[in-house]
């Protein structure tokens, strides 16, 4: 919506009718009149004007109304803006972030109400926005379910004004009381770090969606200073298992369940995402030759977000690779190890007519509670009781992170790694640069040797050189 600071504001205005006191202006050329049955009235809107006009407020050149007028006609309630912002993303985000906005709406936007009067079961609220109103088909294709009628109802009259978000004497009150409640989960204690951030990020969107509209001039979340709470991007280097103990991981899968002990190893020596594994088809295995090394390609990825949020109404998301454009390919050599997992599986594992290298029982795609069930009884079997309770390699992208940081410490260039692993070498020296389970030894010897004054220990021999020193 244009503005300007072109205005004249004339007298009042006088004729013969039942609204016969007028008020007339002008802005960038264009002219506008209101009209009021007593004199006082008219004068009291001219002030009004006047007064804007005076702070250096810019008018609309549609409404011919100041810009804090203009905007808060334009206004909607917090609950209308969501809906509208829901619909906006919808058709172009992952499943996966669909359910994370969905979500954090669902916890936004009950605690900018008017009032708490009158308010709901605060679990069926919160469903009832989850499941239909921050769901775009659903809401689209017809009334809520009976059980969401009454706290819908509510929360559309309970919902506040956007611009009060924004307003001087509430700003602070509002935009805090909203950051408090994402970061505190449904049992008043604090949400992990990384969750506050998804959510907060999405209040972000929210707000800078409203800036879009012309509701705001900028985003309220940006003056309100608030400390998010720490989060660490790199991978806890105590989950990490070393070369050795994932041998003896790998291998015991290859006993327990041969069917899931090449989609462990493709996490750890192909270094790729468990959702990459469950889309890698016989196509991607072009590439395996009877010894040396091979390559695997592919483009899909399948993460699992639920029947409820994928275009498809399957349980897994068909999607592109990570921060990748659709279609785009990614090679990643294998070592002889993978190779020969990946040839036994597809002997032995694979149906002839079939496509995908790991699937459910029932024909699906292999879900996330299967082979990570598998895994904790895998890491039962091999790990002590210490290992097992501090959650060393606790997770099948426990795998991933080790395959990257073998190849760190290995000396691996990092834009080669980066470009195997899907990342940009940036995040990846950000994220994996851990140390492995086990290689205190060495560093500790190489930094004694240091404070020592002697030659760094070769990492060959694990002993110092002799140079005569």
């Amino acid at each position: 919506m244009p503005y300007s600071n072109d205005i004249d504001i004339y007298r009042l205005a006088r004729k013969k009718r039942r609204r016969g006191h007028g008020v007339r202006w002008v802005v960038a050329g264009r002219e506008f009149s209101k009209w009021f049955t007593t004199e006082a009235l008219a004068d009291n809107e001219r002030s009004m004007l006047k007064q804007a006009a005076k702070k250096g407020e810019s008018f609309c050149t549609e409404t011919g109304q100041p810009e804090s007028v203009a905007r808060e006609m334009k206004a909607l309630t917090v609950y209308d803006l969501a809906c509208e912002y829901t619909d906006l993303k919808w058709a172009k985000a992952a499943a996966k972030t669909r359910q994370g906005t969905s979500e954090a709406l669902a916890i936004l936007v009950p605690a900018l109400v008017k009032s708490t009067r009158g308010m709901p079961d605060p679990q069926l609220l919160r469903d009832s926005l989850y499941q239909w109103a921050f769901h775009s088909e659903r809401r689209q294709a017809g009334p809520p379910p009976g059980e969401f009628e009454s706290p819908l109802t509510w929360i559309r009259a309970a919902s506040l004004k956007v611009t009060d978000l924004d307003a001087p004497g509430r700003r602070s009150e509002l935009i805090r009381k909203a950051l408090d409640a994402l970061a505190t989960r449904t049992d008043g204690r604090p949400a992990a770090a990384k969750t506050v951030a998804r959510k907060r990020a999405a209040l972000s969107g929210l707000l800078n969606y409203a800036v879009e509209r012309d509701i705001f001039p900028a985003s309220p979340l940006t003056k309100v200073k608030w400390d998010l709470p720490k989060a660490s991007d790199q991978v806890d280097r105590r989950r990490l298992p070393g070369p050795a103990l994932l041998r003896r991981l790998l291998d015991t899968a290859l006993v327990e369940r041969p069917d899931l002990a090449a989609f462990y190893g493709c996490a750890y020596y192909a270094m790729m995402r468990p959702g990459e594994i469950v889309a890698l088809t016989r196509e991607s295995c072009a590439s395996l030759p009877k010894e040396g090394w091979g390559l695997l390609s592919f483009e899909g990825s399948s993460p699992r977000a639920g029947s409820g949020w994928t275009d498809s109404g399957e349980t897994h998301d068909k999607r592109q690779l990570k921060h990748r454009a659709e279609r785009e390919v990614r090679n990643v050599p294998i070592p002889p190890k993978l190779v020969a997992l990946l040839q036994r599986h597809l002997d032995e594992h694979v149906d002839p007519g079939q496509s995908h290298l790991f699937r459910g029982k029932r024909g699906g795609p292999l879900s996330e509670s299967t082979y990570g069930r598998v895994w904790q009884q895998i890491r039962k079997r091999v790990l002590s009781p210490g290992q097992f309770e501090r959650g060393l390699a606790g997770r099948v992208y426990d795998l991933r992170a080790a395959g990257i940081t073998v190849g760190l410490n290995g000396g691996v260039p990092v834009p080669e790694l980066a470009q195997r692993a899907g990342h940009s070498p940036a995040v990846l020296l950000r994220v994996y640069a851990g140390c492995l389970d086990g290689d205190e030894t060495l560093w500790n010897a190489r930094l004694e040797a240091a404070f020592e004054g002697l030659a760094p220990i070769s990492s060959k021999t694990g002993q110092t050189p002799d140079f005569g020193l």
